[in-house]
């Protein structure tokens, strides 16, 4: 099974800092960004904390909305993540909010830890042994084993440094408060050490966003042997499209799509997915371009992504959304999996786009994610399982 894709979320201050010395928790964050937090954890299979957050912050880790944990059982998932933590020494308290409160709890330690764990926790969580010390390879590899696709790690300083470092981190979520710490005891997201891409390695802006006085920024962490930092954002656009192909009312009749219209300045300017809004014959592309205006200047130099080819013919609209795209004066496109020829022999999206002078691009290691909602309408070979 392959590992989940890795999201390191954090709040910090100017400088970089955590928090303060004070006794009491800095926050750095508002409400805004708590709600798009909790939006985080419901589009994930599980969240993961160290243990100095667990004794530290006492986290609870939930899903906070009942629409957002309502959504996720009707999709058949559980109501809440899977609650993750990492502990070398196993020494923890039962009494944490994290033990007591709802969801799966599984516990990662050491074979030390685990005889420790056992005695402190008693059954309030699975315990996993990876070895002598904690091992992060094989940590990500079982829990893709259980079937978990996205991790969001929200701390602390040491476990998003050792994964940012092992070159474990697919995504970093930033929420930079406008304030300064200015102490220099004061705990700083990442410790010293080796990154991946070195000290001149810069990431890729994958979005800026304000939400009340703090800035989000998502970066996509440096590929090692890569200098393409285009081909970072596309892959998290494109992850983002394939999220929305798997939340569609499912059908028997049509692909499951997702797509995103993103600007210049990496910017979203629009999402869609197929039968949105209860429109049983809507495309994703054209549901994300019904929310722009027509001649909305920023299209000239934006980016569609689509997790299926944009269809080249259709018979419920009268252009399809390839000629949506050359219409609207979009120049490039970034998508997952060709279209089959379940229900239209012959489509060449790909070939129309290009022979307009679009631009597109394929990200074939994201095929699975594409298909996975569609499983039941494409053979093994054509959905690339």
């Amino acid at each position: 099974m392959p590992r989940p894709y890795v999201l390191l979320s954090a709040a910090v201050s100017l400088d970089g800092c955590l928090d303060d010395i004070g006794p009491e928790r800095l926050l750095l964050s508002g409400p805004e960004d708590f709600d798009q937090v909790d939006e985080e954890r419901a589009a994930s299979d599980a969240i993961l904390v160290g243990a100095g957050t667990l004794r530290a912050d006492r986290p609870r880790l939930l899903v906070n909305s009942a629409e957002r944990r309502a959504r996720r059982e009707e999709a058949g998932r559980p109501a809440y993540p899977l609650k993750v933590a990492v502990s070398g020494s196993g020494d923890l308290s039962p009494g944490d909010p994290f033990w007591t409160t709802g969801g799966e709890r599984l516990l990662y330690t050491t074979d030390k830890g685990a005889e420790v764990a056992g005695a402190r926790l008693g059954g309030s969580a699975d315990v996993r042994a990876l070895g002598p010390a904690v091992d992060w390879a094989a940590l990500l590899d079982d829990l893709g084993a259980r079937g978990v696709r996205r991790l969001m790690v929200e701390g602390g300083a040491r476990v998003h440094t050792q994964l940012l470092q092992l070159g474990f981190a697919d995504e970093l979520r930033l929420a930079v408060a406008p304030l300064v710490v200015g102490e220099p005891d004061a705990p700083r997201l990442f410790g010293p050490g080796a990154y991946p891409g070195g000290p001149r390695g810069r990431m890729a802006v994958l979005s800026t966003q304000r939400l009340g006085d703090v800035v989000v920024v998502r970066y996509a962490p440096t590929v090692p042997g890569t200098t393409d930092a285009a081909t970072a954002a596309d892959r998290h656009w494109l992850r983002i499209a394939c999220e929305l192909a798997a939340g569609c009312p499912p059908s028997k009749t049509a692909f499951s799509v997702g797509a995103v219209i993103v600007g210049a300045d990496g910017s979203e300017l629009a999402r869609g997915r197929s039968r949105e809004g209860g429109d049983p014959v809507v495309h994703a592309e054209e549901a994300a371009f019904a929310k722009l205006a027509a001649d909305d200047p920023r299209l000239a130099a934006a980016t569609v992504y689509s997790s299926l080819e944009p269809c080249a013919r259709r018979a419920s609209r009268p252009r399809p959304c390839a000629r949506l795209i050359v219409d609207a004066g979009v120049r490039r496109v970034v998508t997952a999996w060709r279209e089959p020829d379940t229900f239209v022999p012959g489509a060449d999206g790909i070939g129309l786009l290009a022979g307009a002078g679009v631009v597109v691009a394929e990200v074939p290691e994201l095929a699975k994610e594409a298909v996975r909602p569609n499983r039941h309408l494409v053979p093994p070979r054509s959905g690339q399982e």
